[in-house]
């Protein structure tokens, strides 16, 4: 659901997300989203993107749907690689509340030096990124100690749909800008060194069952935790 493209190296990606990006969807992504954003997208955003303070990093930022949600943080640093998105997330910065700098970094190379952010933000976007093991990686290299990922996503499903998802996947990530309805981010998060403080799974009304269920994490950047395969 966020801009990304299909799996393989990262050079595939940069060419994937060419200089005009996902023009077509990053036309639509907003309308495509609207009424979900008017009943339970719009709350959970907000009830997520308050927890976030000091210096925060937003990985693929869209077309800053989180932007108007900041309050008490010092700055934000909205990064979004594809241009496509990044020229409409640009028409958002008047509404936000708090000072934002945009980037066109990769979330999978973020370029920022190591202990940088106190809070890292990924909302619906580790589905559509070409490498969530590295995207992970690098969000917990960036974050000082202490710091925290707070992440809303929608997540692989249990036996029936998870085995739809799997099917429907290689479609499905052409016409979605590289989203993978089958991904399970909450192990990904786990995998990459992240103790979880707080998880909520829940099925959102009037959402496609393929893009079911979604994911809220609250999370640290520690070693303990439990172990990649005990997370479902």
């Amino acid at each position: 659901m966020g801009a990304g493209c299909d799996d393989g190296p990262l050079g595939e990606r940069a060419a994937a997300v060419s200089a005009k990006g996902h023009r077509l969807f990053a036309a639509v992504y907003d309308r495509l989203n609207a009424q979900a954003e008017r009943t339970w997208l719009g709350s959970r955003r907000a009830g997520l993107v308050a927890q976030a303070g000091g210096d925060v990093l937003e990985i693929g930022a869209g077309t800053g749907a989180n932007l108007g949600h900041y309050r008490s943080v010092t700055r934000v640093v909205a990064a979004e690689p594809d241009p496509a998105m990044r020229a409409r997330l640009a028409r958002h910065l008047a509404g936000a509340t708090v000072p934002v700098e945009v980037s066109d970094a990769p979330a999978e190379r973020l370029g920022f030096p190591d202990a940088s952010f106190d809070t890292v933000v990924s909302t619906l976007v580790l589905c559509s990124v070409a490498d969530p093991d590295a995207a992970l990686t690098e969000m917990r290299r960036v974050l000082r100690p202490g710091g925290r990922l707070l992440a809303l996503e929608h997540v692989r499903g249990q036996g029936r749909r998870a085995r739809w998802q799997d099917a429907v996947t290689p479609l499905w990530r052409r016409v979605g800008a590289g989203c993978h309805p089958n991904r399970n981010t909450q192990a990904a998060i786990v995998r990459a060194g992240f103790r979880l403080e707080h998880t909520e799974r829940f099925d959102p009304p009037r959402v496609p069952a393929i893009i079911r269920p979604f994911v809220e994490i609250v999370a640290r950047p520690e070693q303990a935790g439990p172990e990649p395969q005990a997370v479902t």
